[in-house]
């Protein structure tokens, strides 16, 4: 049986019919066409479809649709404004920090997390920041490198 729902995704309410089973990484995909929150391993481990929950860095595949109600969920899409990249976008992009780019929203959200916490991390603070998120194409420099920069670019 469905229920009806409204999720503030990206500034905007979004009315859905859910099963209250249903997760929400694929409410956002499926239902919202949210396509840039990916699906990596239905488990949380890798990250990929991590978004913000009033702020927070949360694993969208950890989370039922219907709890997310009443909250602000932010996704990649939301992030950038104004047609241009978000600082953490842009440096991702500068500083080489993706690949095949399948992993890079979760880090992205994960690094816009942690600025907000913390808007100077060291690197260790960053490596110990993204512990979660999993990333099969780099060796993590250049992410690290990338969020250092966007904190450089914040300040």
């Amino acid at each position: 049986m469905k229920r009806s729902i409204t999720l503030n995704v990206n500034g905007a309410a979004r009315t859905v019919e859910v099963e209250p089973r249903a997760l929400l990484v694929y409410v956002l995909r499926d239902e919202l066409d949210l396509t840039g929150t990916h699906i990596g391993c239905d488990t949380s481990q890798c990250g990929a479809c991590t978004v913000l929950i009033d702020g927070r860095a949360v694993k969208s595949c950890t989370v039922l649709a219907v709890q997310a109600e009443g909250t602000e969920i932010t996704t990649i899409e939301g992030l950038s404004g104004n047609g241009g990249l978000h600082p953490l976008q842009q440096a991702f992009w500068d500083k080489h920090g993706l690949q095949c780019g399948f992993c890079t929203p979760g880090f992205i959200m994960t690094a816009v997390d942690l600025l907000s916490q913390n808007p100077e991390p060291s690197e260790v603070e960053i490596r110990h920041a993204i512990e979660g998120n999993l990333c099969r194409c780099t060796g993590y420099q250049n992410i690290v490198a990338a969020i250092q920069a966007a904190a450089g670019a914040k300040s």
